[in-house]
């Protein structure tokens, strides 16, 4: 009897801004597969790597499948799997740079978790995944650069074990819809949402009151769906009411909504570019506006002093920013931009955690106690005098007063609608998953010509 082995696929950056989508090209591998009697090991995975990188399009989300199947087939998966990638890859639009990486093993390595860990992170060069991929016997393939193996070979480190994790059924359009507008009942969405809170997430903008499970550009996908389970999902895409035909939907297991590309930084001096961090600190210069209504603060934490920038688009966040004052102490998540010449390094914002906040005082001068009227200034250390009367005051000082502050101390997250792929939103804190229990994939976790 021949023993199964394991194989694990992985694939990037295959679409493009005209479109494509690689997770439809994953949707239909799926289907190739199950004709060689494959034994799926996981659902599909979709991998969010470092949002920041400048070359990433979209999302910057890489796939990997992980199934056990017959040696005897190798050959013929490894022949079907890349016939697919090579046909759904924009080779010819510019910033498309497809790869795919095949890894025949029953454990992931220590060293290929750390690399992953290290992509959703920073910035991986293509020379360190190379040595990788010859160091652990791995295949790759690339177009033009070859920069989608470093997030392939990503995607197959990432397993999610002991890690917290979210899934996502997404649905494709038949082949005549794309580019055309998206048909759904935009109400079934709102009300989907009502029903499955808190367990889906991101399905609606409730500040704009709009939908945001629906993608607008020339890509494959009808909606997607994100959530806790996937029996969530299920439940959610039943509820939903599309007004085309759906070609097929997967259910996807992911690190979406997670903050798994944030790290905490050591000190503000040490910040680097295109990381995403979690950095403590105390307001050193007060919020100013700029041009497009963006609020720009800065905080130190006694080594240096660091710009955060809160955009217009995200909506509560920028108010809450807007609201601190010099002195309060906050934990701010978001992206390091590196400096240029128009402005220095600064964290553009994804979250703000007010710590503690800065008593806000106004003096005055001091009432007459004949008058009632504010008394005037006879110089500084000379006490005050009134100007109706002309009693003098000379032992009295200014008054203070706290003033209230509106702003209170919490967590506050950007709006829906400007959240990254990796964000975790406030209806997810307290979901978390950090257990490695074992759960059985349900039966129907991807489907075609689903809905007609």
């Amino acid at each position: 009897m021949t023993t199964p082995q394991t194989m694990h696929i992985g694939l990037d950056d295959t679409d493009s801004t005209k479109g494509g989508c690689t997770t439809y090209l994953t949707a239909l591998l799926i289907e190739e597969l199950k004709k060689f009697k494959v034994a799926f090991l996981d659902y599909p995975l979709l991998i969010r790597l470092n949002p920041n990188v400048p070359w990433k399009t979209r999302g910057n989300g890489a796939l990997c499948l992980r199934f056990n199947y017959n040696p005897k087939f190798r050959e013929d998966i490894k022949k079907i799997a890349t016939q697919l990638w090579e046909e759904h890859s924009a080779i010819d639009q510019k910033g498309t740079d497809p790869g795919i990486v095949f890894f025949n093993s029953a454990a992931i390595p220590e060293e290929l978790k750390e690399f992953t860990k290290k992509a959703q992170t920073t910035i991986v060069t293509q020379k360190e995944t190379q040595t990788l991929i010859e160091k652990i016997g791995a295949e790759a393939q690339g177009f033009n650069s070859g920069r989608g193996i470093i997030g392939a070979l990503a995607a197959i480190g990432e397993t999610l074990q002991n890690k917290d994790h979210t899934y996502e059924l997404i649905t494709y359009r038949i082949k005549q819809n794309w580019g055309t507008k998206r048909q759904i009942d935009q109400s079934s969405i709102f009300e989907m949402d009502k029903a499955t809170t808190p367990y889906t997430f991101n399905n609606i903008d409730p500040e704009k009151g709009r939908v945001i499970i629906t993608p607008r550009g020339p890509d494959p996908i009808l909606f997607g769906i994100r959530g806790e389970s996937p029996q969530i999902l299920q439940t959610a895409l039943n509820l939903v009411k599309p007004q085309e035909p759906i070609e097929r939907w997967v259910i996807f297991k992911s690190n979406q909504g997670t903050d798994a590309h944030l790290n905490p930084a050591t000190s503000l001096a040490k910040l680097v570019p295109y990381c995403s961090v979690i950095a403590k600190g105390t307001v050193a210069q007060a919020p100013r506006i700029i041009p497009r209504r963006h609020v720009i603060f800065s905080i130190t934490d006694g080594t240096t002093e660091v710009d955060c920038a809160a955009y217009e688009p995200t909506g509560t966040l920028r108010k809450t920013a807007w609201e601190l004052r010099t002195g309060d102490t906050v934990e701010v998540y978001g992206a390091v931009h590196k400096a240029t010449s128009n402005r220095p390094l600064t964290i553009n914002l994804e979250k703000i955690k007010v710590l503690t906040l800065q008593k806000q005082i106004q003096t005055q001068n001091p009432l007459c106690s004949s008058c009632k009227k504010r008394l005037k200034s006879m110089g500084k250390n000379q006490g005050f005098r009134c100007e109706k009367c002309n009693t003098r005051f000379p032992d009295l000082k200014k008054q203070e007063t706290n003033l209230p502050r509106t702003l209170t101390p919490g967590l506050y997250i950007t709006s829906t609608r400007s959240q990254r792929h990796l964000t975790k939103p406030l209806r997810r804190y307290g979901q978390e998953k950090n257990t490695n229990e074992h759960i059985d994939m349900v039966e129907c976790w991807s489907a075609m010509n689903a809905v007609e």
